[in-house]
């Protein structure tokens, strides 16, 4: 499977960014991670394939929403009421079951730059 995350940029706080993936295969529960340099890759957010449940930590919870698009086979992350500490390399990820654990993917996309400035 090939990811190809887009939609990167550089917006104020409390602006808001759409990100794109697009996934070469079907049928993979679908996640969002980021990077912030010098910290730990974080979970941002995963979606089921099938029934779409969706997981988001309470650092995003109600300012982002993952969504997808089968027919496109592409996943998106709205990201709403941005802050400065969103500032991150963003990660989409491919995987067959739904966790908040970056090695339960196989399949990572190249990241694009989300910056957030005060």
């Amino acid at each position: 499977v090939q990811l190809q995350a887009s939609g990167g940029g550089l917006v104020q706080a409390g602006g808001s960014l759409r990100l794109s993936c697009a996934a070469s295969g079907r049928n993979y529960a679908m996640a969002w991670f980021r990077q912030a340099p010098g910290k730990e890759r974080e979970f941002v957010a995963t979606l089921g394939w099938n029934d779409g449940r969706t997981y988001y930590p309470d650092s995003v919870k109600g300012r982002f929403t993952v969504s997808r698009d089968n027919a496109k086979n592409s996943v998106y992350l709205q990201m709403n009421s941005l802050k400065p500490e969103d500032t991150a390399l963003y990660y989409c990820a491919a995987g067959t079951i739904l966790s908040d654990d970056p090695r339960s993917y196989p399949y990572w996309g190249q990241g694009t730059l989300v910056t957030v400035s005060s």
